[in-house]
């Protein structure tokens, strides 16, 4: 099935030529480069299907049964289903899916939980923090007093001690647990009990590995969290949008914060194609897909520990990995450009204590590609070839567009 069936009909090329090019050439992009980016992933063509459905054109603002515009009937069922497998797929009482994306979702979370001026605890910035865990230039700094904590020097672990030691002196209101950049699984168990010691609500921001939960493949922060906040895409492999996954003492003041408080008329084409994406993850085959990309990941870091790499915490548990390319002779800011040339295309993050960048990288779109461990070795060594010098950028070019033909992330 063509994800692009539009295109393929000529539609919009006849209509406009212009815009028609710029979506070729990105899907070219897509299919001849490697998608090494630990927050992107290939949705299906029934997901894409539902994000491109006549659904778009339908005002929603509410929930089912209580909207503000007449005709929501055939959405509402649109959005029970996507509310009914998340409840379902991740074990929660209750899940609000009209959250139009991560940040979306975290900002509706502490508007449920907290008031201006409140203390929260967060994973500080240089470790990995979001932008919504208290960065100055985010809602999230400018409104509440975020304090941060860290990792071990030595291990590049969170620092279970500081934790616990920052949450008695702070007191905060909320603790977060989640990361942009973490590649280990979080103790939610731990953050549970070190909220409930200072009498704090506890925030799960489990965006990324939120496809691995479903999948089986990493532990759920559901039982532990007051609110998970997360995305839909990344792993999970659905549209770009986000949800909440609460308590049923908790659902009234999420469904409020969400709307009206944070956001008005739904995306009734996104809900539904998140309702396909729930779907899916709810598949034997998803929760096989989940653990291959897990499996990759490991593979993917020690291959780049192989070449020279430093990975940090040594290795990983999840989709993602984190590293130094300073032992092959260069940054990582420098590093993420040359790769690009190459058609390598990931990420720059902070490292722990250091103030240099390192490189991140994920194997969920890869995956989905269907490479597998092989692929992976090959990919890490292509990787510190060109950050040697050992291959140039048009060579390293062709060898990225060799692999990935033979597996195109949508076969014709």
């Amino acid at each position: 099935m063509t994800v692009t069936p539009a295109l393929e009909a000529d539609v919009l090329r006849r209509q406009d030529p212009e815009l028609a090019e710029v979506l070729l050439g990105e899907r070219e992009r897509q299919a001849t480069t490697l998608q090494l980016i630990a927050a992107e992933n290939f949705m299906s063509p029934a997901v894409l299907a539902a994000l491109g459905s006549p659904l778009a054109n339908k005002y929603a603002e509410g929930y089912p049964g209580n909207r503000h515009h007449g005709g929501c009937e055939i959405v509402d069922v649109a959005e029970r289903l996507a509310v009914e497998r998340a409840q379902a797929l991740f074990g929660a009482e209750h899940a609000n899916v009209q959250a139009h994306s991560g940040s979306s979702a975290v900002l509706a979370a502490y508007a449920a939980l907290l008031r201006p001026g409140d203390t929260v605890l967060a994973l500080g910035l240089p470790y990995g923090g979001h932008l919504t865990h208290g960065s100055p230039v985010n809602f999230s700094g400018r409104w509440f007093d975020f304090v941060g904590y860290g990792v071990d020097a030595e291990s590049g672990l969170i620092d279970h001690e500081q934790v616990r030691a920052l949450a008695r002196a702070h007191r905060p209101k909320a603790i977060v647990c989640g990361s942009i950049s973490y590649p280990r699984h979080i103790d939610y168990a731990f953050f549970r009990e070190v909220a409930d010691d200072v009498g704090a609500y506890l925030i799960a921001d489990a965006a990324h590995p939120m496809g691995l939960i479903a999948g089986g493949a990493a532990p759920s922060p559901v039982p532990y969290a007051d609110i998970v906040c997360a995305t839909t895409h990344k792993v999970l492999r659905g549209p770009r949008g986000g949800m909440l996954l609460c308590g049923a003492e908790l659902a009234e003041r999420v469904d409020r914060a969400v709307f009206p408080f944070t956001q008005g008329g739904a995306q009734m084409h996104t809900i539904a194609a998140k309702a396909v994406a729930f779907g899916e993850a709810a598949t034997p085959a998803f929760a096989a897909y989940a653990h291959q990309v897990v499996t990759n990941a490991r593979a993917l870091a020690a291959a780049l520990a192989a070449e020279g790499l430093t990975v940090t915490t040594g290795g990983t548990d999840t989709h993602l990995i984190t590293a130094d390319p300073a032992p092959l002779g260069v940054d990582g800011r420098t590093a993420r450009g040359r790769l690009a040339a190459a058609g390598l295309v990931l990420d720059c993050c902070a490292l722990p204590h250091d103030d240099d960048r390192g490189l991140r990288l994920g194997t969920a779109a890869v995956t989905t590609q269907g490479m597998g461990a092989r692929e992976m070795t090959l990919v890490a060594g292509l990787l510190a070839s060109v950050l040697r010098g050992g291959t140039d950028a048009a060579r390293a070019r062709e060898d990225v567009r060799e692999l990935v033909a033979a597996f195109p992330p949508y076969p014709r």
